[in-house]
């Protein structure tokens, strides 16, 4: 017999769940918000989210609809250390815009810019999964890694809107070696020049 005030495990339970997830990520940030904390809020068992999502990265990445683990993604871009790395990135970045993938994340920015809460979720997502991600994978001087990894993101952000989310041409359309040939060398510079010569 189910516990009172308990939901059955069904899809309605995985929704309620998620959306608990959301509401606790955009307030309190990934660190912040806790597995028994959202599970209270959903009106299930800690165990039951466990079941569902097994743990609170993939919880996360659910709950923000990415199609892709960043955590999977950026030990790849970074395993080969700091030469080429430029060029690794993009091509890697490239690739899942270009792919079915790039859809659900370009429905997701553009919900971002037009709603506070996921605007919240975004940023907690860029800050958690991907620069202290890349900080960590990264042969960069932890001093300088906030400077040199938010000037990479913004170069990349500023890509991803004007290409995918704006969709301004000849960028729109360019071929990815095209993409690659004119961004590369820009992120390379940020991760690898001398930071005084950046800021």
């Amino acid at each position: 017999m189910a516990r009172t005030g308990r939901r059955p495990g069904n899809q309605d339970t995985r929704e309620a769940i998620l959306a608990s997830a959301r509401d606790a990520f955009a307030e309190r940030g990934y660190d912040g918000a806790s597995i028994r904390n959202i599970a209270t809020s959903a009106g299930v068992d800690p165990a039951l989210v466990h079941h569902y999502f097994g743990t609170k990265n993939q919880l996360f990445i659910d709950a923000m609809q990415f199609p892709l683990d960043p955590a999977v993604l950026l030990p790849q871009v970074a395993a080969a250390g700091l030469d080429g790395f430029g060029e690794r990135l993009m091509r890697t970045m490239l690739a899942v815009w270009d792919s079915k993938a790039g859809g659900p994340a370009a429905a997701f920015i553009r919900s971002a810019v037009s709603n506070e809460t996921m605007a919240r979720l975004l940023r907690e997502f860029v800050i958690q999964r991907i620069l202290r991600r890349m900080s960590k994978e990264l042969p960069i001087d932890p001093a300088e890694a906030p400077w040199r990894l938010m000037m990479v993101a913004s170069q990349v952000a500023g890509l991803i809107m004007v290409r995918y989310i704006i969709k301004i041409e000849p960028m729109a359309s360019a071929p990815p070696e095209t993409v690659v040939a004119l961004f590369a060398p820009t992120i390379q510079r940020y991760i690898t020049d001398p930071l005084s010569a950046l800021i």
